[in-house]
């Protein structure tokens, strides 16, 4: 997966980053005061992308986190087998297996257009798009 560095302190609640591994969305960020004996320290609240799982990450506040590059690509679903669906990409032309999120279970059916995200070798669908 493609990272880049993001200076903390250039973070806003809806960027991303990478924490344990997982890539997150910022749900908030707090910065502290510096102090008598140490520098500022940043609380982040991040919400994993692909497993909506909580984290919290305590860095100071001038250090770096890594960000991952998303690629946005558009699709068409070719067919959907149970709760995952065969994907065209609409550049490539390459096919690919992916879940469906639970937010567009019974919205979607083949020959839909979609917008996804590709995040090295896992992909997520964000939007259902009609023609």
């Amino acid at each position: 997966m493609e990272e880049r560095p993001t200076p903390i302190k250039e973070l806003k609640p809806g960027s991303y980053v990478m924490c344990e591994g997982e890539p997150c969305k910022v749900v908030s960020i707090t910065i502290s005061k510096p102090g008598k004996h140490g520098s500022t320290k940043a609380r982040i609240e991040v919400m994993g992308i692909f497993d909506n799982r909580r984290r919290y990450i305590l860095k100071p506040a001038g250090e770096d986190l890594l960000s991952p590059v998303i690629e946005k690509r558009n699709g068409q679903i070719i067919s959907m087998t149970g709760d995952t669906v065969q994907v065209m990409d609409m550049q490539e032309y390459n096919t690919f297996e992916t879940a469906i999120p639970e937010e567009f279970k019974g919205k979607i059916e083949a020959g839909s257009n979609i917008l996804y995200w590709k995040l090295g070798s896992k992909i997520i669908i964000k939007e259902v798009r009609s023609d």
